[in-house]
């Protein structure tokens, strides 16, 4: 058997014919003819106003934080297990990324712990919807509009997915995407923002072209600002693949289950919880193991890799990088969070991709479990 990837895509023949279409025909006065139908179908979809398709989700972050006024010496709260993506365009704008714990049953934002790090000079919040699933936004929304606060909904890992009946996404001042080549839609590399908020929407189409005006025509920048753009190709991969976006969340949900039946019986093992009222679209199967068997997940990943299955590592709290090793405030949160350091030494993602099979599956079961077993 050839080695099981991690992560990949589905790509069917309309991607290919929309993305040949865009080299063939998306130039001059039809250049963004595929952007323009993205961001529509893509507001579509998760029911807001407004949505501007950019080259990754770091950047529609960034973006929003410089929509939102956020600068120099504020503080923005984000979870401390996420992807160093979440938190990276706090320190670009100059603002200081205070590490909150995370809930032992979802992996997402403590709306406790996120309680406890707010002080006078909090300007937002960062809830990250982690390997697909969402936090309890009601409580964060509750604590952010009693201290007004903003809110940047990080749903990179989390199209599809859903709280109370609204998709993720669509519970902050803005809310965030990604499509890099290992998320449910995938434009190879890429992003979104989306807002309800039509002042955000206009500064923040100003500050990714370089500080001008939406068509303007002499090249008058009256700010220094930033190039993030999505090209026609990537958008019209981005189409094709939102077209069939219930297929492939759908494919997720049963790559889960799959996983769910296989693993039922092991009672060491914890896989990515459910909330009732919560839809999980599963971006990635993640196992954490008790830890009583004394195994992490870097010697776990090693296992793994010697029967040919890739895995990935939960991932590390941000507090514990050598990159934020000596921020303000990373040795409170390392003493402070201690759900995220319980859990993130024993945690691996299984292989997710949109190639899995259930022959696949049982494969990756059986020898994590005879792993677990000696």
């Amino acid at each position: 058997m050839d080695t099981i990837p991690v992560s990949g895509p589905w790509i069917t023949q309309k991607e290919i014919e929309y993305v040949t279409d865009a080299v063939s025909n998306a130039w001059y006065s039809k250049a963004n003819m595929y952007n323009q139908k993205f961001e529509e179908k893509f507001a579509e979809y998760l029911g807001v106003r407004f949505a501007i398709s950019l080259p990754s989700c770091t950047s529609a972050i960034h973006l929003s934080l410089l929509a939102l006024g956020v600068g120099p010496e504020d503080e923005v709260v984000v979870p401390d297990v996420t992807w160093i993506a979440s938190a990276a365009p706090i320190t670009y704008v100059g603002a200081i990324p205070v590490f909150a714990d995370i809930d032992p049953q979802s992996w997402c934002l403590s709306a406790t712990s996120l309680e406890e790090c707010i002080t006078s000079r909090t300007k937002a919040i960062l809830p990250v919807d982690l390997y697909g699933n969402v936090p309890d936004m009601d409580a964060i929304d509750r604590i952010a509009k009693s201290h007004g606060i903003t809110v940047i909904e990080d749903a990179a890992e989390a199209i599809g997915s859903e709280y109370r009946g609204k998709k993720a996404g669509v519970f902050g001042d803005t809310g965030v995407f990604s499509f890099h080549g290992s998320k449910t839609l995938t434009t190879g590399e890429g992003g979104m923002l989306v807002t309800n908020r039509e002042d955000i929407y206009r500064r923040a189409l100003f500050l990714r072209d370089h500080g001008r005006l939406p068509g303007d025509k002499m090249f008058y920048n009256t700010e220094v600002a930033y190039k993030y753009k999505m090209s026609s190709m990537q958008a019209a991969l981005g189409l094709a693949q939102l077209e069939r976006i219930d297929e492939l969340v759908n494919r997720k949900r049963e790559i889960f289950k799959w996983y769910g039946e296989e693993l039922s019986e092991v009672d060491v093992i914890s896989l990515n919880h459910e909330e009732p009222g919560t839809k999980n679209t599963y971006w990635m199967v993640s196992a954490i193991v008790d830890e009583g068997l004394g195994i992490k997940k870097e010697d776990l990943m090693e296992l793994m890799s010697g029967r040919k299955i890739d895995c990935r590592p939960f991932f590390h709290p941000l507090s514990s990088l050598p990159a934020y090793k000596d921020f303000p405030g990373s040795s409170i949160a390392r003493e402070r969070n201690k759900i995220s350091y319980q859990i993130s030494p024993y945690g691996i993602n299984l292989p997710s991709g949109m190639n899995m099979t259930v022959e696949k599956v049982q494969y990756v079961c059986s020898a994590l479990r005879a792993i677990l077993s000696s």
